[in-house]
């Protein structure tokens, strides 16, 4: 175990984020006093905001004015010997944001020199680091200095900067003519699933269990749009993402009651981009595309995750890989030309050859676009919950793998054009998309870069609101489908709490 022991509750989130990141395999424990004799450590990190009084009774000094005030920073090994240790001038009561960036920074440098190792993005903790080269961006910044500040102040390696960079570029000309202002996007979430994958953490449920409860959802979520139909009637649409769980796990005709409600409710003379997550292959069907078509949604997933059939049989996916293949074809017969494909990186007992396969494999199909994800491991999932049932499972992800990723989407014709990270991501990387011309997800973009308002309805969902000054205004939807179903009312009354604030 990992300790990190502050002497007031500010910045925990970050510094245990970045301790983390160097130890993914060690729980690290956050409290604010000496641990207890006799509790077993490998590490402690003591981290002391110290300004004005506070340090002069630690010290015995005389009292400190306010420009005096220090961020004092120790590092002890297990047998409880200071190894590193640095006492620097901190401002951290006028300016936070710059005491955040120089605690990282000298707790990365720390944590870099004892075990050796350095990470891809430095100690960048957020998950949205396309957003800080959007924003200088947006300033009037060159690249090249981007590029400086970001590898200074972050410590992001070259080519990790370089493709935040190159992404933020992109991004900036997907969304040039979206309307920030007076538009918003739609997100609608369907959570049932085929089966629950072992890494899943989303709200998602097994359809066998719910299977008679799909139409009671589908009431519920039909009085959830009738109300933000009304309340953004001024508003213009720009993107429409159905996701989940597996949207295609509705039947034909669940299917058609939904799209024919969303097109009766909304305005789509502004739509940019009507995306459905199909998802799992076995839960595609001819019946289910064609309502799709018949609908004009432009967009849609079929997502292999892997192309090893191994792999789909331990993660719990219960398709094979000829059904992925067989759905891809199935679509583009169908005339769907913008398929994107899903695949993770550092999946149980995958390495190197095997990933390399899945990328071969998807070559042969040719999507018009692909997102790379970097195994998550989330709290929520069977994976993490039952870990001592797994524990013999390893989890493989390094630069090798994530540069042969980028270099099989290039010679595909497609280019990295968003991207995003999570907390406990294999080997520390990233998510990213990548995309051919006239291709690429905006929906996605707008999800992380957090420029437009974008609804979300259904059980899970969370609304984001950006309101004037670039507030974030959250309003969350119950994750429990009964409840959701029960409680809709409520759902709609914090809905309109929160837009009419």
């Amino acid at each position: 175990m990992i300790i990190v022991q502050l002497n007031r509750q500010t910045f925990e989130y970050d510094v245990h984020s970045l301790v983390k990141a160097f130890y993914p395999a060690e729980d690290v424990k956050i409290c604010y006093e000496a641990p207890e004799e006799g509790t077993e450590w490998s590490l402690r990190l003591v981290i002391s905001f110290l300004a004005g009084t506070e340090e002069a009774q630690e010290t015995g000094a005389a009292e400190l004015s306010a420009a005096q005030a220090r961020l004092s920073v120790e590092l002890y090994d297990g047998a409880d010997a200071r190894v590193r240790s640095e006492l620097i001038p901190s401002h951290w009561q006028e300016d936070r944001k710059e005491t955040k960036n120089e605690l990282k920074r000298v707790i990365y440098r720390m944590l870099s020199s004892y075990t050796g190792q350095t990470l891809p993005w430095g100690n960048l903790t957020g998950i949205r680091p396309t957003k800080i080269a959007m924003s200088l961006l947006e300033q009037g910044w060159r690249n090249a200095d981007i590029a400086n500040y970001m590898r200074e102040t972050y410590y992001t390696s070259n080519e990790k900067t370089a493709l935040a960079i190159a992404i933020a570029n992109r991004e900036r000309h997907l969304l040039k003519d979206i309307n920030y202002e007076n538009g918003y996007s739609l997100y609608v979430g369907i959570p049932f699933c085929p089966s629950i994958c072992l890494y899943c953490s989303f709200s998602s449920s097994p359809l066998s269990l719910w299977k008679t409860q799909v139409d009671s959802y589908l009431d519920a979520l039909c009085k959830e749009i009738d109300y933000v139909s009304d309340a953004f009637a001024g508003k213009e649409l720009n993107t429409v993402y159905i996701g989940g769980g597996t949207p295609t796990t509705l039947e034909p005709p669940q299917l058609e009651r939904l799209l024919s409600k969303l097109e009766e409710r909304f305005d789509y003379g502004k739509l940019l981009e009507f995306t459905v997550e199909a998802g799992r292959p076995d839960s595609i069907t001819r019946e289910k595309l064609a309502v799709l078509r018949a609908h004009g949604i432009t967009r849609i997933s079929i997502n292999p995750q892997t192309m090893n059939q191994r792999t789909l049989d331990l993660i719990g996916r219960r398709h094979t890989v000829e059904q992925t293949v067989e759905a891809f074809f199935l679509a583009r017969e169908m005339g769907f030309d913008n398929i994107n494909m899903d695949l993770i990186v550092g999946l149980p007992g995958e390495e190197q050859p095997e990933v390399e396969h899945t990328l071969q494999e998807l070559a042969k199909l040719d999507p018009d676009s692909i997102t790379v994800h970097s195994l998550a491991v989330k709290r929520a999932s069977r994976l993490r919950m039952f870990r001592d049932e797994y524990k013999e499972m390893t989890f493989t992800n390094n630069r090798a793998i994530m540069d042969m990723a980028a270099e099989y989407a290039m010679r595909a014709g497609q280019s990295p054009y968003y991207l995003y990270r999570q907390k406990n991501m294999a080997g520390n990387f990233e998510n990213v998309g990548y995309s051919k011309e006239g291709k690429a997800g905006i929906y996605n973009i707008l999800i992380m870069e957090e420029v437009q308002s974008i609804l979300a309805l259904g059980a899970g969902a969370s609304t984001k609101l950006v309101l004037p000054g670039g507030r974030i205004e959250r309003i969350e939807n119950v994750k429990d489908i009964r409840n959701y179903i029960d409680r809709i009312d409520e759902m709609i009354e914090r809905k309109r709490s929160g837009i009419h604030e």
